[in-house]
């Protein structure tokens, strides 16, 4: 049932640090239209999407949208003015309710400090951060200034619940509503028995994971084509990792063919059989999409130092790096950690998953299961989910 709202023309304050966060912003903003009507106004920080959608930003979202350390040091003075501009503007505003989205090094310091000043406005938070992998005791601080946070992952609520976090509603990823995307129609996907057979690999999306898992992944494709000459390597890369792989494979025995681009991921996706792929959400892209897989990954020298990666998944309740191992609550796909990933152990589940094999066949069936265990009820789209929590909020600061 719909909380009605106090103000004729509520303000609804989003604050995103990036093009995924914008992207979001813009679904909720649509959906929050549909059910208040046209009479919302929206400010905060956001790219092209929400600002065509009638949001004022604050300033150019670019100026908080950074990647990698160096970067976001040589951009940090601006970023902290940024920080305290966003706040101040915030709160000039006057909103009925504050949405944080994602980049929590940005959006959690504006709402700390709006919180700290302005403590009347409700904060809902849109993406948690990873706390069942990484900082669990982010999670109480969360609630201090977080009233209400928006989960993208079904196990997520309980996380917070049991780590002291603020109340936490799970209301859909954009992955699974758009998971026909990656799955093959009619023709797409070739048979086992064809004559080719389609290997994806995947070595992350930040230039360290590149750095630490491309040979390897180099060595794991040898042995794969040694035993089955018949597969054909895709590696889809990120346009901005695309000069730093081409020359990365350059020593491969096995030259893939490198595509860059969403829609020729997803193609490839549609058109794969197994992959290897790096720890992240392009595990959760893979198993939406069918595609058997093993996921290997290898931490910085300082994590290896602490030596205590183990104890913080377990900490947190989770004893899996693997998204769709953690949703379903299996060890479905074998997942490989620093001295764990080595070739030979790659290739031979590689070559499995290749073949119309009961290890492939049992990995597939447990993604089946991925549609089901992420499905929001009564046909709930999740930006209708994350609208109706925003709505809920709103008046609450009178």
């Amino acid at each position: 049932m719909m909380t009605p709202v106090a103000n004729a023309m509520p303000t609804v304050c989003i604050v995103a640090g990036e093009e995924s966060g914008d992207q979001l912003g813009s679904e909720l903003i649509k959906a929050l239209n549909e059910k208040l009507g046209p009479r919302v106004r929206y400010c905060g920080v956001g790219g092209e999407r929400m600002t065509a959608l009638g949001l004022t930003s604050f300033f150019d979202m670019s100026d908080v949208s950074v990647m990698g350390l160096s970067a976001v040091l040589a951009r940090l003075p601006l970023i902290v003015k940024r920080v305290y501009q966003t706040v101040d503007a915030a709160i000039a505003a006057r909103p009925d309710v504050l949405v944080i989205i994602d980049s929590p090094d940005f959006t959690h310091n504006v709402a700390k400090r709006v919180r700290k000043r302005a403590p009347h406005i409700p904060v809902v938070g849109y993406v948690s951060p990873s706390v069942w992998a990484w900082r669990p005791g982010r999670a109480k601080k969360m609630s201090v200034y977080v009233d209400e946070l928006l989960a993208l992952l079904p196990f997520e609520p309980g996380v917070h619940k049991k780590l002291g976090g603020p109340r936490t509603h799970y209301v859909g990823h954009p992955l699974s509503e758009n998971a026909d995307l990656l799955r093959p129609s009619e023709g797409e996907r070739a048979p086992l028995e064809a004559d080719e057979k389609v290997l994806l690999v995947l070595p992350g999306s930040r230039g360290s994971e590149i750095t630490r898992l491309l040979d390897v992944f180099g060595e794991t494709v040898a042995r794969v084509s040694a035993v089955m000459p018949e597969v054909r390597v895709v590696l889809p890369a990120v346009a901005h990792l695309e000069k730093r792989i081409r020359q990365g494979v350059t020593n491969w025995q096995v030259q893939p063919e490198i595509v860059t681009g969403l829609d020729a991921k997803r193609a490839a996706f549609r058109s794969a059989h197994a992959a290897l792929a790096a720890s992240g959400t392009v595990s959760l892209e893979l198993a939406l999409a069918g595609v058997p897989m093993v996921v290997a990954y290898k931490v910085d020298w300082f994590f290896r130092r602490l030596n205590n990666l183990n104890k913080i998944f377990k900490f947190a309740s989770v004893d899996s790096f693997v998204l769709p191992n953690i949703i379903l609550g299996t060890k479905a796909i074998p997942e490989f950690l620093n001295d764990e990933v080595q070739p030979d152990v790659l290739a031979s589940l590689l070559t499995s998953y290749l073949t119309d094999s009961p290890e492939r066949a049992a990995q597939v069936a447990e993604l089946g299961r991925l549609d089901d265990v992420m499905r929001l009820p009564d046909g709930y789209s999740q930006s209708a989910a994350a609208a109706d929590v925003v709505i809920g909020c709103l008046g609450k600061n009178n």
